[in-house]
């Protein structure tokens, strides 16, 4: 069980990079970064895969069903993630991300635990949630400084509407997942990410080809280097070995602990966002920081 909360708190942290990552890139749209961040991700796992014996590659039904789970977890969700950003900015997206915890605590509750156990966490996480959108919501300055539109305008609801695209096509991906890695037990948490990265890859590049930007043109951009560097760098750190991190957390722990450890995204990416902003979290965001991190405490200890 330790292995898989440290698992799951190592991917949460992996996991907030990537919402800071797309204020820091220079002439990539947002579906270039995205096709150049999983295009990265299904290179590495591709080179890996034929390394090992043909005997680990997928069968049919598993190449199928990494497909399905690479758009609802990786490619949709994270491009709508993106979109997200670019109109709202990065704190509120990912307080609405921050609810798939609470989704899949509901959802993904193991039959023999009672409710009032699971009660104490997700009351601190709903109440953390709560304050933190109360303290976004009540500065306008920081929205600015993330380069959203201002609250009230019609690109920040566009981009609050693809945040709870992006949250529900998550939640399903974290429920599904988890099912399938139980219900095979005989393919362990790299090969799945491998096969995942692979799929991703493939739904990168058609997504490239059919809305993102022309490889002369990408190539002709200032920074381009950089740009190429962090979707290198977020394909391998925050797809692979953040999806290698959270598949060990899936495999070792119930769907519903291990939404509770999603919150550690939550937490990560605030905490990136106030560095790259150079602010310091005001109170109110601190408490609910604090509470945030009760919670995977209650829960932990309502799993155990």
């Amino acid at each position: 069980m330790l292995t898989g909360i440290l698992a799951g708190l190592a991917a949460g942290a992996l996991w907030g990079l990537v919402f800071v990552a797309p204020r820091m890139v220079v002439g990539l749209s947002p579906v270039d970064f995205t096709a150049g961040r999983f295009l990265s991700y299904g290179a590495f796992s591709l080179a890996l895969m034929l390394l090992v014996p043909r005997t680990v590659w997928p069968t049919r039904q598993q190449a199928v069903a990494a497909l399905c789970l690479s758009v609802l977890g990786f490619t949709g969700y994270y491009l709508l993630l993106v979109l997200a950003i670019r109109d709202a900015g990065t704190e509120v997206p990912s307080l609405i991300i921050g609810t798939i915890p609470l989704w899949m605590l509901l959802l993904g509750k193991p039959a023999g635990l009672r409710w009032s156990a699971l009660l104490p966490g997700l009351l601190l996480t709903l109440l953390g949630l709560l304050l933190m959108m109360r303290a976004t919501h009540g500065g306008g300055a920081e929205l600015g400084t993330a380069g959203a539109a201002d609250v009230g305008t019609p690109d920040f609801w566009r981009g609050i509407a693809f945040a709870v695209v992006a949250m529900l096509l998550w939640t399903a991906f974290g429920l599904l997942n988890a099912a399938w890695l139980k219900k095979h037990p005989g393919v362990n948490a790299t090969t799945w990410a491998n096969w995942l990265g692979v799929a991703t890859g493939l739904g990168a590049l058609v997504l490239w080809l059919a809305l993102g930007t022309d490889a002369k043109v990408l190539l002709g951009q200032p920074g381009f280097a950089l740009d190429a560097m962090q979707c290198i760098a977020t394909g391998i750190g925050s797809a692979w070995l953040a999806t290698l991190l959270w598949n060990i957390a899936s495999q070792r722990l119930s769907a519903s602990l291990c939404g509770q450890l999603i919150v550690s995204e939550t937490l990560f990416a605030l905490l990136y966002s106030f560095v790259w902003d150079g602010q310091w979290p005001s109170l109110l965001q601190a408490v609910a920081c604090v509470l945030f991190v009760a919670g995977i405490f209650a829960s932990i200890r309502a799993h155990r």
